[in-house]
């Protein structure tokens, strides 16, 4: 059966760093694109950045230029990079798989993993 097993999460001091990672298992990892998606406390989700099979990466405007993205393809793993974290970025993150393989379609979630930050 598909799961996604999601690590890290934490609490830090804004202005820290923080890295997530999630490993897939029981599918072709390497032919469906990866998400990030938040939600933070009484919010909605919200869209935090995709890699795609091409090897292509994109961001939400309130993440772009501080997280970075990445897969490992041969560990069935995708990372979350969170540099110069703020309070705003307090929340519950999930990785999730592509519905079909490329379809900007949410399919199979992981657990959730939450990052909390404040002085």
């Amino acid at each position: 059966e598909v799961e996604l097993v999601e690590y890290g999460g934490g609490a830090v001091q804004p202005g820290g760093s923080l890295r997530l990672s999630c490993v897939g298992s029981g599918f072709s990892f390497s032919t469906y694109w990866m998400y990030w998606v938040r939600q933070a406390p009484g919010q909605g989700l919200e869209w935090v950045s995709v890699f795609t099979t091409g090897d292509t990466q994109y961001y939400g405007d309130s993440v772009k230029g501080r997280f970075t993205i990445s897969r490992d393809n041969a560990k069935n793993t995708v990372t979350l990079q969170m540099n110069n974290l703020q309070p705003e970025d307090t929340a519950a993150y999930y990785c999730v798989r592509d519905f079909l393989g490329g379809t900007w379609t949410l399919g199979y979630w992981g657990q959730g993993a939450q990052v909390t930050v404040s002085s």
